[in-house]
């Protein structure tokens, strides 16, 4: 090898400044800040839109289908014993605690007025209202619901859905549309079942650990309590259970990524329907509440 071919390639002459780079000018710089700004902030929304579009669509699906034969009695029958019946326990548990430790507040509240009979007629109109639906949700959230996006989202990632495809059977009225309807048409009977718990709570607190005359707490819940409190409780209940059920399914339907992805989702799931029963929660309050 000659001198000339070892030889390495000439540097910049000494005394002279290396060129730097150029700067950005003014519209390159709003550029950058404006794809910032997207990243930040529209791409979220976007997704956002997107995520509730995808469930909106999956819902009215299931709405289509449930109306379309043939019908699935077997698999509504399987997950009405899942998700009500196996259910009822738990809501009924979380319901009688919840009314014992939400009538302790009450009383301690209301006893600096001397109004403590007023307890089982407060107690009763919270529950109807508020707690009993809103709560047995929540409790049907986070065991059925994440239990129906984990069952859907394994058999996505393993393709069993694309499979039931491949046959001719819609996957949407064969696994989707039962679930639905036995969420959407048990988690009233779980509120009431949450609701009759918490008001035993409630007298076990309030007539035999503190005193309370069993007639007066009788007859506050009649005069507080009424069909239109009844009503409520009912339409929350109806409407809770199609959400929950619509986003449970709609996180594992769609899920993607192997084991991780499926706990993914059904995290999401989880977070997604109790966020979504507390905004619907104060719409339907708003909407049936006369202010």
């Amino acid at each position: 090898m000659t001198p000339a071919e070892t030889r390495s390639e000439p540097g910049p002459e000494p005394g002279r400044d290396v060129p730097s780079r150029p700067k950005p000018s003014l519209l390159d710089r709003v550029l950058q800040r404006l794809s910032h700004v997207v990243d930040v902030i529209v791409a979220p929304a976007f997704h956002f839109f997107d995520d509730v579009g995808g469930t909106c669509a999956l819902g009215w699906q299931a709405l289509t289908w449930a109306v379309r034969p043939p019908f699935r009695p077997a698999q509504v029958l399987l997950a009405l014993d899942f998700i009500g019946a196996g259910s009822t326990f738990i809501v009924a548990l979380v319901g009688l605690f919840t009314g014992m430790a939400f009538t302790v507040s009450i009383i301690v509240g209301f006893r600096q007025f001397s109004a403590e009979g007023m307890v089982g007629g407060v107690v009763a109109l919270a529950l109807a209202r508020e707690l009993a639906p809103v709560l047995a949700a929540v409790v049907v959230t986070a065991r059925a619901g994440s239990t129906m996006a984990s069952e859907l989202g394994n058999m996505r990632v393993t393709e069993q859905i694309d499979a039931i495809t491949t046959m001719g059977v819609s996957p949407v009225q064969y696994l989707v549309v039962p679930r639905i309807l036995a969420a959407t048409s048990t988690l009233p009977l779980l509120a009431v079942c949450f609701g009759v718990a918490g008001q035993a709570g409630a007298y076990l607190v309030a007539v035999e650990w503190q005193g309370i005359d069993p007639g007066i707490f009788f007859d506050r819940i009649s005069q507080f309590l009424t069909a239109a409190d009844l009503r409520m409780m009912m339409v929350k209940s109806l409407v809770f259970g199609f959400v929950v059920s619509v986003i449970c399914c709609k996180k594992g339907y769609y899920a993607s990524g192997g084991a991780r992805g499926v706990g993914e989702a059904t995290a999401k799931a989880v977070v997604s329907s109790i966020v979504a029963i507390f905004a619907f929660d104060y719409v339907l309050t708003t909407l049936m509440t006369d202010i």
